[in-house]
């Protein structure tokens, strides 16, 4: 394994030198930087030429100046990295600090959503093969996926951003649309659940009656003015989730894990309201933290405890609910404070934002910023997650179908196994031997993607920091921004290859 790495990371390191000096030279004699100076009919340009000639090293021939820049850049290996200054003169290491931080705010969580959503339909398209949901899920990812992302953030900013402040300060639906939704939903449903005629029809009622039920409580309750969870969705999500996260991890019949899984919800029940009223007054991002590694313990230690024969499988399971619960009540959190975050004289009643990362002076405690930090990730988020949902739910798809129709999976259903330990168990692990490496080609490109992801909606990260650097004939940005994409696709590259030992243990890594 030591060795397997070692080699890796020689080979890597070598691959990032080439492709440094290749984009270092294109950078640097793609123009003039002083070209701005010299058309200047400022009085002392000659002098602005001189100490912006001396700041970049323009007066040494680029391929010599590459490995100046390299020399600065080895310095990270004694913790004082260098990569030069800017045009303006400002350290880039500290710009690229400040940028990186910004873009992983805003492609983590999307990226995160988009492979759990991804893998679900994904693994649910696969398993409804030709049915109305295969077909719609497929339609709607071969869309997504030829729509370039400009594009796509301009319906999200006209029909989100500008559609949605609109409604919300009228918030009705009406009789016709709350129909129009909740039949939808009853289509989606039956066609996702499957099975014989009656078993569709029950599914499309049912599902039919609860979204307009649902609907028909927000209309009058003016829920979308003052929104909440409240115990009652707190309860409602609880229960689901135990029963839920049950049913696929380990399945229903196993008794001791129901079991933990419940006494979960009913501790998460239990500590709504202290929660809400008390913790949540002073709470703070080490707080929160803090109270998310605890549910994760607390959870984790109840199905251990009550697990069994089977007790890490319980464990797992409670841990997740307990996350979910959790998740919900932060979510309740928030919109306790959602009224002021609107009626604030920053916001003015338009809470979803269009352009930049926070709003400017806003001010507020914990709950308000986490909204404000939330309305401006919302459309680019969406953004990110349409085009990589679109690619990950046509992998995995794939994926599975070649897998369960391998002789393995017969065999396991010749023992009797049930679906569920057939799709989860044997199936799914397999199938993610080749997702490893889509998402780790992903994440690596999804980084470099930020670059238009951030120019339409105003975002200032990484993507800014390069386009500045192109604009101003400016390498040292350029090579800052192509280093971090590179060594993120290097380092997530190494980790599915790692991975797939995991995943299958016929791989051995040598």
């Amino acid at each position: 394994m030591a060795s397997f790495v070692f080699r890796r990371l020689i080979a890597a390191v070598i691959v990032l030198l080439a492709a440094t000096f290749l984009m270092y030279m294109l950078v640097a004699l793609s123009g003039d930087p002083l070209k701005e100076l010299r058309e200047s009919s400022a009085p002392n340009k000659i002098e602005l030429m001189a100490s912006l000639s001396q700041r970049l090293d323009l007066d040494v021939p680029p391929f010599f100046r590459y490995f100046l820049w390299l020399g600065g850049v080895g310095q990270c290996f004694v913790g004082a990295c260098d990569f030069g200054v800017n045009v303006q003169g400002l350290p880039v290491v500290i710009l690229l600090q400040q940028a990186m931080g910004s873009t992983l705010q805003l492609v983590t969580g999307a990226q995160i959503i988009a492979i759990i959503v991804g893998l679900i339909v994904g693994i649910t398209t696969a398993l409804r093969q030709y049915s109305g949901y295969d077909y719609t899920i497929t339609f709607a990812s071969f869309l997504f996926f030829s729509l370039p992302i400009f594009w796509v953030a301009v319906l999200l900013k006209q029909y989100i951003a500008i559609g949605f402040n609109n409604w919300l300060s009228d918030p009705l639906i009406g009789v016709p649309i709350m129909i129009g939704i909740s039949i939808v939903s009853g289509l989606l449903w039956m066609s996702l659940l499957g099975g014989a005629s009656r078993r569709r029809w029950i599914t499309l009622g049912v599902a039919t009656a609860s979204t307009l039920a649902l609907l028909a409580y927000f209309e009058l309750t003016d829920w979308f003015t003052t929104p909440s969870v409240g115990i009652v969705g707190v309860v409602i999500t609880a229960l689901a989730a135990a029963l839920g996260v049950t049913a696929v991890s380990v399945g229903l019949k196993d008794k001791n894990a129901v079991r933990g899984a419940l006494v979960t919800a009913a501790v998460g029940i239990a500590l709504y309201y202290p929660m809400t009223y008390f913790v949540f007054r002073s709470m703070s991002l080490p707080l929160f933290f803090a109270l998310a590694l605890g549910a994760v313990v607390v959870g984790g230690a109840i199905g251990y405890f009550l697990g069994g024969r089977d007790r890490w499988q319980s464990a797992r399971t409670s841990a997740i609910v307990a996350v979910i619960i959790g998740a919900v009540i932060v979510i309740d959190g928030h919109l306790l404070y959602w009224n002021a975050y609107v009626n604030s004289s920053r916001v003015n009643g338009r809470p979803v934002a269009t352009i930049g990362s926070t709003t400017p002076n806003l001010g507020g405690n914990f709950w308000i910023q986490g909204i404000d930090t939330f309305t401006h990730l919302l459309l680019p988020t969406i953004a990110i997650i349409l085009i990589s949902f679109a690619s990950l739910t046509r992998y995995t798809r794939a994926s599975m179908l070649e897998v369960m129709n391998q002789d393995f999976i017969r065999t396991a259903r010749s023992k009797g196994l049930t679906q569920r330990t057939v799709v989860v168990r044997h199936a799914l692990r397999n199938a993610l031997i080749p997702i490893a490496t889509v998402i780790a080609l992903e994440i690596g490109a999804l980084i470099g993607g930020a670059v238009i992801t951030e120019s339409v909606f105003g975002w200032s990260g990484m993507g800014r920091l390069f386009q500045n650097g192109i604009d101003h004939v400016d390498p040292n940005p350029v090579m800052a921004f192509f280093v971090v994409t590179g060594l993120l696709a290097v380092i997530f590259n190494l980790l599915a290859d790692l991975l797939y030992a995991s995943l299958d243990p016929r791989i051995r890594v040598s």
